[in-house]
């Protein structure tokens, strides 16, 4: 009977050896998953971060990359723990793994938060920012930023085309006569800026705001799923972590 009770016990460590093994290796797969979502909110859309008043945006995606790199090099140690069967370092793969829980979970909450008050902000901040700061010195990123804006949402102006009337640029004469920044245009050339008619401009309902507000909340939902999700798939892994160690611990040496 002692006997069939420790090969019993054997089988059942060597299941949930496997077990943690697989869960490491996709969890590797969506370290890499995690990374590239808050890496390619920094590089790609990095432009658009400048616009916004609050880090908080910002800041989920660096918890991201973060936590994806971290979730990556764990994933190596749980497969280093699990077939070397060393309860110390299971210890610590748990740990890592609840570190890495507690991180996604403050991205997803943050990414929440900030979506309760991404209206309120682009509507205080971003009229102010493109009237103020476009084409002024030191703020090329500024300029740069908004000419994107408008050419990849086809708009123009925060609300509309005639918020660019009290521009600061526009009033000056390095603007030599436009009426609007040339990237309102539907085909940007130098000086199309001159004629704001609705032919030559974007003139959309809502202006960027609504455009970029849609973006980015859709965005945060994306960061917000990825970290979450994946926070909630990392409870299996401890849980597995928890009886391969008590397994272990059960077993004589």
């Amino acid at each position: 009977m002692g006997a069939y009770e420790e090969k019993k016990t054997t089988c059942g460590t060597i299941c949930l050896k496997y077990l943690l093994f697989t869960f490491n290796f996709l969890f590797w797969l969506a370290g890499g998953v995690v990374m590239a979502v808050g890496v390619w909110t920094l590089v790609e859309k990095s432009d658009y971060i400048s616009l916004l008043s609050s880090k908080t945006y910002a800041a989920s995606a660096y918890i991201l990359v973060l936590a994806g790199a971290i979730v990556m090099v764990t994933g190596v140690l749980g497969c280093c723990a699990t077939f070397k069967e060393q309860r110390r370092l299971l210890r610590v793969y748990f740990v890592l793994l609840l570190c890495i829980f507690l991180l996604e979970i403050l991205a997803g909450v943050l990414a929440y938060i900030y979506y309760q008050q991404l209206n309120e902000e682009l509507k205080q901040t971003l009229r102010e920012t493109m009237v103020q700061k476009y084409k002024q010195k030191d703020q090329h990123h500024v300029t740069r930023a908004v000419d994107t804006l408008q050419q990849e949402f086809k708009c123009c102006g925060s609300n509309s085309s005639s918020d660019w009337a009290e521009s600061a640029w526009i009033r000056s004469s390095e603007a030599k006569g436009r009426m609007v920044p040339d990237s309102c245009c539907k085909t940007p050339t130098e000086g199309c800026g001159h004629r704001d008619h609705p032919s030559n401009i974007y003139k959309v309902e809502g202006g960027c705001i609504t455009k970029l507000e849609n973006f980015i909340l859709d965005h945060l939902k994306i960061i917000g799923a990825v970290g979450i999700g994946i926070a909630c798939v990392q409870i299996i892994g401890m849980v597995f972590t928890c009886c391969l160690y008590r397994s272990l611990k059960a077993e004589p040496y």
